[in-house]
């Protein structure tokens, strides 16, 4: 029965997107490859869409090398991002704008009883054509159980230039997750992105595989 409910619910957005609409769509996989009890590679692949599916407005590629301090409840790491966006000048016209991104970060995670915590700090070198940026994040994430399954989540997260209008954007997520295994789990999710003069609504379907 869980399984029928989950694809319903998984092919709602798409159902909804038949139509022309000013609602996004971001298809997000996150993967992790564990070398050693001390060493990872993270693997990260984004979709994003203006509409459903096919006018691509930022395809986003990541990876880094993670190292655990301790159990594996702090982890650094270093990585790298490719981006391409693919940006409205008017109504049809787009300019594609290329940017290579170092990063580095710091993620630890908590429990309050049932409650899961996830703080992320990253620091962004960012290359955008010819144009050199600094900005740093703050993400928080909440995760708590609702069966052996399913779960709810949600995160915060805020992003601030190294310049005099530091503030960058907002991103405000909550979801519902399916664990498949204890390896993989999905989410479907509503997140609001809230820029200096306005704002933009998507719905995230997310993939995580740990491995």
């Amino acid at each position: 029965m869980h399984k029928y409910i989950l694809l319903l619910t998984f092919l709602l957005p798409f159902t909804a997107f038949s139509q022309e609409s000013n609602l996004g769509n971001w298809l997000i996989y996150i993967g992790s490859k564990k070398l050693d009890n001390q060493w990872n590679i993270h693997h990260e692949v984004q979709y994003r869409n203006y509409d459903a599916i096919g006018d691509l407005e930022q395809l986003l590629l990541r990876t880094g090398l993670g190292k655990n301090l301790t159990d594996g409840n702090n982890n650094l790491l270093l990585g790298y991002g490719f981006i391409r966006s693919e940006n409205y000048t008017n109504e049809e016209d787009k300019i594609v704008i290329n940017e290579h991104r170092i990063f580095q970060q710091f993620i630890t995670k908590q429990s309050i009883g049932k409650l899961g915590l996830q703080h992320r700090y990253r620091f962004e070198q960012r290359f955008v054509e010819d144009d050199f940026k600094l900005r740093f994040r703050y993400f928080l994430g909440i995760s708590y159980p609702l069966t052996d399954q399913f779960y709810l989540s949600s995160y915060n997260e805020i992003f601030l230039n190294t310049v005099q209008n530091a503030f960058d954007r907002h991103r405000l997520y909550g979801g519902l997750g399916y664990i498949l295994s204890d390896r993989i789990k999905i989410e479907l999710g509503y997140m609001n992105q809230f820029l200096i003069n306005s704002n933009r609504d998507q719905i995230n379907v997310l993939g995580f595989l740990n491995f």
